[in-house]
């Protein structure tokens, strides 16, 4: 018997008994093979879908890797603040997780700070080259194009994520650099075991990249002899990025100035330009990040939702709170069609708003009363609480006018001084651009894919200008006290999940793993950053008003049926991809005791000490 359990495959104890003796089955597809004609056991406390909270009391990690969280937690032990441990950790999802972020893409962060009571937003998204001009930039499209592709040199802004981790560290740090980013550095010579679902998402963007390279032109050969040298790695292969590793060397020996102004910035520049790029140097050099106010909003019972300002989407999480706490959703099942309807509505009416105002606030600032409880019951006032509406349309607000000009990592860190750090960053669509500089080991961001075209839209496409961001870390307080550091992964998914765990803890109780593993819900559909002027009324046909709104198999049939019933074209998806990935911690206010808690769509891990 021992000498059978031995010899069982590694791959078959990461994907499922199925792939025990066949070892060409796909990984996505090894889930409802492996578990036929079973469920799920029984649990003696709390829902049955779900596992227990994690508790320590001492520090906290939560990220969507488990290698990742245990480096964390080592530089916390070794006397790092939740900020050393969250750059650390961070350089580890790069690595590890680089489906989803790494250093060729930018950061957010909301970082509570108990020395001074405050909570701090740090904006380390980049910006567009100085140089090129929006006729410029359309003059490199294809014809006729209406948008920024995806993959090549066009979509490729400024990599922010570096420069953030030296603002966070310069404030908040108490190690050297050197010791936070040493475990990645160690772990990209050395080599990791790739994790079950970021395997899934490396066969996945491998088969992207494939098919836009049938249609398009751009340099793919680097990104793949960095991630793809004999095809997407399976669940336990052991994969290395010794290129990785040289360039963080450089940057903990060098500093901050290495990445945008020395050897590594050379090399991204002269890589960037033989694609294409209008990239210089001094772009690169003149990037920094920005310490942003943060916003919350006060929902019922003393919660707050706190996120950050455009350019991010945060503000859609606070209108969506804004309008829901016009009625008490608890008076329903959570499963109900009543339920649901109202968040998809409130989801809806603030998306337009999104696409109306959202933008980089030094070119277009949002109007003021957007996240005022006034407007709140006015765009509440639109919905119909018995059917879906067909359209709606951004609220009658006036933006004032300035002079001048999917995927994803989240991880919270929380220390024993009662620090949290709640950090979100990504090298947005897929993996990035597709595009890896020589010897540099990562993929730039293809986040210029979300600037607007039309040149009277607020998210137009301007010299040195950011572009509209999806990604947002989150924060809610507790009668004014700090209460839990969270954040969900997954494009437009971000502010629809947010709203739906703070329901999920505040309206009906669940406790910190339960909101994260509960059934959700994302509508998909309505005007976007980056259509024609979102104000305007015409060139509108293309527009998909109503939308679609998806739902995950836990969400009753009945309900599913009602809501058709009530007008909105729902689809029940079973894969849990389009529904993001959630991390959070909590600190007990009376013991200082921490709560952490991961879920079951992505990898990853929360753990303490």
């Amino acid at each position: 018997m021992r000498k059978a359990l031995v010899s069982i495959a590694v791959g078959a104890l990461l994907v499922g008994p199925a792939l025990a003796d066949d070892t060409t089955m796909n990984v996505a597809d090894t889930s409802a093979e492996a578990t036929q004609g079973i469920g799920g056991g029984a649990r003696p406390v709390g829902a049955r879908w779900s596992r227990s909270p994690v508790l320590a009391p001492h520090g906290m990690a939560a990220t969507a890797q488990p290698l990742a969280t245990q480096v964390a937690l080592d530089i916390l032990k070794a006397g790092g603040s939740a900020v050393d441990a969250a750059i650390a950790a961070n350089a580890a999802l790069g690595l590890m997780e680089p489906t989803g972020n790494g250093i060729g893409g930018d950061l957010f962060a909301i970082i509570y700070d108990p020395a001074t009571d405050k909570l701090y937003g740090l904006n380390g998204s980049g910006r567009s080259p100085a140089g090129q001009t929006l006729e410029q930039l359309i003059e490199k499209l294809h014809p006729n194009s209406a948008s920024i592709p995806p993959v090549g040199p066009l979509p490729i802004t400024v990599p922010g994520t570096v420069d953030a981790w030296f603002a966070m560290h310069e404030r908040f740090g108490k190690l050297s650099m050197a010791d936070n980013l040493a475990p990645t550095i160690r772990y990209a010579r050395e080599g990791h075991p790739v994790a079950p679902v970021i395997a899934m998402y490396l066969d996945r963007s491998l088969r992207s990249f494939e098919a836009r390279l049938e249609n398009s032109e751009f340099e793919f050969g680097n990104a793949r002899a960095t991630y793809f040298a004999d095809g997407a790695p399976e669940p336990g292969a052991v994969f290395r990025n010794p290129d990785l590793a040289s360039t963080l060397e450089r940057i903990a020996q060098t500093g901050r100035d290495e990445f945008y102004e020395g050897e590594t910035a050379r090399i991204m520049v002269d890589y960037l330009r033989r694609q294409g790029s209008a990239f210089t140097i001094q772009d690169f050099a003149a990037h920094e990040s920005e310490w942003v106010d943060v916003s919350c909003v006060t929902y019922r019972n003393g919660y707050e939702l706190c996120e950050l300002p455009p350019n991010s989407q945060g503000f859609a999480a606070l209108q969506m709170i804004n309008i829901l706490k016009n009625v008490d959703l608890a008076q329903w099942e959570r499963g109900s069609p009543e339920v649901i309807h109202y968040i998809t509505e409130a989801k809806r009416l603030a998306f337009e708003d999104v696409a109306r105002f959202y933008a980089d606030p030094a070119f277009s600032a949002a109007p003021e009363g957007l996240l005022s409880d006034a407007y709140g019951r006015a765009r509440f006032a639109e919905i119909d609480p018995e059917k879906a509406t067909p359209a709606f349309r951004a609220g009658a607000l006036r933006a004032p006018k300035l002079e001048g000009p999917g995927d994803t990592t989240y991880l919270t860190v929380a220390d024993r001084t009662g620090m949290m750090v709640s950090l979100i960053q990504s090298n947005y669509r897929g993996m990035g651009s597709g595009l890896v500089a020589d010897g540099l080991g990562f993929m730039f961001q293809d986040r210029g894919e979300l600037y607007s075209l039309d040149p009277v839209h607020p998210n137009v496409y301007a010299p040195r200008k950011r572009p509209f961001h999806t990604i947002i870390p989150a924060f809610i307080r507790k009668d004014g006290k700090p209460f839990a550091s969270f954040g969900l992964m997954g494009g437009g998914m971000q502010p629809q999940g947010h709203v739906q765990i703070l329901i999920n803890l505040v309206d009906y109780g669940m406790n910190l793993q339960e909101a994260g593993d509960a059934a959700r819900l994302m509508h998909d559909g309505g005007r976007q950053p980056t259509d024609a002027f979102a104000g305007s009324e015409t060139d509108v046909s293309q527009i998909d008003d109503l939308g679609v709104l998806y739902v995950e198999p836990g969400i009753p049939e009945i309900t599913v049926e009602a809501l058709r019933a009530m007008g909105h074209r729902v689809e029940v998806e079973t894969t849990g991809i389009p529904f993001g990935g959630y991390q959070a911690i909590v600190r007990d206010p009376s013991t200082g005791t921490y709560v952490g808690a991961t879920e079951m769509r992505k990898d990853g891990q929360a753990s303490g000490y």
